[in-house]
């Protein structure tokens, strides 16, 4: 994009990143491969929950997304309510001082335009409605890179959400339900596009064919209390989802099958806990993941996955291996019925461990035709991503677009 002595683009990434989400962190390495492959003379930094983890891993400068550093703590005090508003207020400067200084902000995955998890207004759709009215107000670029979305009932959290679609300059989504809520919230998505989540960009080793005896299974775990609006009944549903995972891998391990506990997230851990504690055996193991590519290797190496957390997803069909969803939200369904396997979902809200353990072996019987499946839609996949690309390139980088086209028509 640069020659001589012209400035080189900035660009600014944006999120819950480096906070101890693989599946987020992994949107931010997909997206940086981008960038250092496409535009290796960007100046890239970050916006994001956790800097310091974000410089450590991807050796780029970060700053801390919220002024208040308790914003994540339940604030009770006085002190702390005092300190969280007056945070909110100075995040609106700084985030526009951080804007200000790129010419292009990407927001890379996530489902930043969801609320399938506990969410609060005032949270992260506060933060994410700032960048993109302070992209609008200052004429920095913002892309919205294969995210996620949904339908939100609470009206204050559906009014940034919705703001904050129509005033990026570049939508795109990773799943057609995604879509179709943000048209259903009263955003224009006539021309945004839906591509594969951006994982599955990301390099891998394909999956083992399993051989000899039943080999093991991955389960990957969730501190899971239903969504946004299960807040009423949100202990119960974690009571039904662990006392279900935790019969399911007591069943397996009965069967004599090795079982892998896998997490997503940091605050999973408790869960894996309670697992090992309950299914007392050498059988029953615990991974200790700290990137999606750690997850692909684990899941590349079992006959069969069973998962809840959506990039647990991800990673396990990327990887090729056969896959049961314990399924909390519609983006979990769709992704499973892109890769050929919509009918080995199970609602992890009502996880009924004879059910599922009936699902799980009729999966294994199907396990070398849905290898192949895997295999074909992951070559899919990769082409859709690779002109969602070069589609923001086009849209971020008009300059460099422009050189490319030059060079390929001489």
């Amino acid at each position: 994009m640069t020659s001589g002595d012209e400035t080189p683009v900035r660009v600014g990434v944006f999120g819950l990143l480096g906070s101890g989400n693989l599946g987020n962190d992994g949107s931010l390495e997909a997206v940086l491969g981008y960038l250092r492959t496409e535009h290796p003379e960007a100046v890239v930094d970050a916006l994001c929950g956790g800097p310091d983890a974000v410089t450590a891993r991807f050796g780029i400068p970060a700053t801390r997304l919220h002024w208040y550093r308790g914003e994540y703590r339940t604030a009770s005090r006085a002190g702390a309510i005092a300190g969280k508003g007056l945070g909110k207020l100075v995040d609106v400067f700084r985030t526009a001082a951080w804007v200000r200084r790129h010419d292009v902000v990407i927001v890379p995955g996530m489902g930043v335009l969801e609320a399938t998890l506990p969410l609060r207004p005032w949270g992260f759709p506060y933060s994410l409605f700032l960048l993109c009215a302070s992209g609008r107000l200052l004429r920095t670029r913002v892309a919205l890179v294969s995210v996620g979305a949904a339908e939100i009932g609470n009206r204050p959290t559906r009014a940034l959400v919705r703001w904050s679609a129509r005033l990026a300059t570049y939508r795109s989504y990773r799943d057609s339900l995604s879509r179709d809520a943000m048209r259903a919230m009263g955003v224009d998505t006539a021309r945004d596009e839906v591509y594969p989540d951006l994982a599955f960009a990301l390099p891998t080793l394909p999956a083992g064919a399993p051989s000899g005896p039943p080999g093991p299974v991955c389960v990957g775990v969730m501190a899971f209390h239903g969504g946004n609006d299960d807040r009423a009944r949100a202990e119960e549903i974690h009571r039904r989802y662990l006392e279900g995972t935790t019969r399911f891998v007591r069943a397996l391990v009965e069967d004599g099958r090795p079982v892998r506990l896998l997490t997503g997230d940091e605050c999973d851990a408790p869960v894996v806990a309670a697992i090992l504690d309950a299914v007392d055996s050498p059988l029953v193991t615990a991974a200790e993941a700290a990137s999606l590519a750690d997850l692909m290797k684990e899941m590349a190496a079992a006959d069969t996955v069973v998962a809840t957390r959506y990039h647990n997803l991800v990673c396990a069909l990327k990887v090729g291996t056969p896959t049961l969803a314990l399924s909390y939200a519609a983006k979990s369904d769709a992704l499973m019925d892109r890769m050929g396997l919509g009918a080995y979902c199970h609602p992890a809200r009502e996880v009924d461990a004879d059910r599922l353990l009936e699902q799980f072996r009729a999966l294994e019987k199907r396990s070398v035709e849905l290898r192949r499946t895997l295999s074909e839609r992951n070559i899919v996949a990769v082409r859709q991503l690779e002109h969602q690309f070069a589609a923001l390139t086009s849209a971020l980088f008009p300059a460099a677009d422009h050189a490319h086209a030059l060079r390929e028509a001489s």
